[in-house]
């Protein structure tokens, strides 16, 4: 059996998933490792070395010399291993070089499972590793397929992320391939490895949409303070300047109210108020329920409650 088509062929599976030449090199090398054992013993010492640049495979079988034996798969005697090798002593590990073509199909196979199960870990922690700290962050993607209502998202040409049906709003419409830009709100761990969990409904959502068509909101000169959302119907959003020369609620709304309306599209026609913060919970309440006309207004500042 010639060594190089394998290798080619896990190198092909390899360049799909984006995995690297060494740690493919590891991947298989475990893989014929537990090859070898299912063929030899799992007890046995099992010594692998792959060149590949020339395409070479030596594996190495080992017993342990002993006393006793108990597992003739890993052990040998000493007698048994004085007949092969005079210099061999207690504590000595017997090898034998087993060619790779002894191997068969079946043991291939087995090496095949054992290179996709590590590359789907590493994919697995690569997620992880990539999404852990984008929580509350905008992601784009293309929708991929729809399932009960809810969207399967490809992030890329790898990572897939859910949409839950409970997590857009109800102007929310997509079909098979089109755009879709929405925050990531959870990492859910699964059977099949880590699962993004997307929302258009959280409050998140919106401040990541500001913060986009708002530079100044990108930069820290204007801070958002709150929002709160019934998504689909209206929204509030408070914020506030740390420059006295910018208005915060002007630079929001923007020019003939250029930049809430992009949110307001991206959003289905979600009406959005864009009010100023005050320290003053008496001035923020007012702006906060405006245009309605406060008559009176008693404040609880132990429940931090306002009626």
């Amino acid at each position: 059996m010639s060594v190089n088509p394998i290798l080619d062929a896990f190198g092909e599976i390899a360049r799909e998933k984006s995995i690297g030449r060494e740690e493919l090199i590891e991947m298989i090398e475990a893989g014929l490792v537990a090859a070898a054992r299912k063929k030899y013993g799992q007890g046995c010492e099992v010594d692998v070395e792959i060149d590949p640049l020339g395409g070479k495979i030596d594996i190495g079988v080992g017993r342990e010399v002993v006393e006793e034996v108990v597992d003739p798969a890993a052990e040998i005697s000493p007698e048994e291993a004085r007949e092969l090798d005079s210099e061999l002593e207690l504590g000595d590990i017997h090898w034998i070089q087993v060619p790779f073509a002894d191997f068969g199909r079946n043991a291939i196979q087995a090496a095949k499972q054992v290179v996709i199960q590590r590359i789907r870990e590493a994919e697995r922690d690569k997620i992880r590793a990539e999404y852990s700290g984008k929580i509350g962050e905008l992601l784009s993607g293309s929708i991929q397929q729809v399932e009960r209502g809810n969207y399967v998202i490809f992030l890329n040409k790898q990572t897939e992320a859910i949409l839950p049906m409970k997590e857009t709003n109800r102007k929310d419409y997509f079909k098979q391939g089109d755009p879709m830009r929405a925050v990531l709100i959870d990492i859910r761990e699964t059977t099949k490895g880590p699962q993004l969990i997307l929302s258009r409904t959280n409050e998140a959502f919106l401040k990541a949409l500001f913060q986009i068509e708002v530079p100044e909101i990108y930069q820290g000169i204007i801070e958002i303070k709150g929002v709160v959302r019934e998504a689909g119907s209206r929204s509030k959003i408070a914020v506030a300047s740390n420059d006295e020369h910018i208005d915060p609620v002007g630079a929001c709304v923007g020019l003939k109210g250029s930049r809430v309306q992009a949110v307001v599209n991206e959003l289905g026609g979600e009406r959005i108020d864009v009010i100023p913060y005050s320290g003053d919970p008496q001035e923020f309440v007012r702006s906060a329920l405006n245009p309605a006309k406060l008559y009176r207004t008693s404040i609880d500042r132990d429940e931090n409650t306002v009626t």
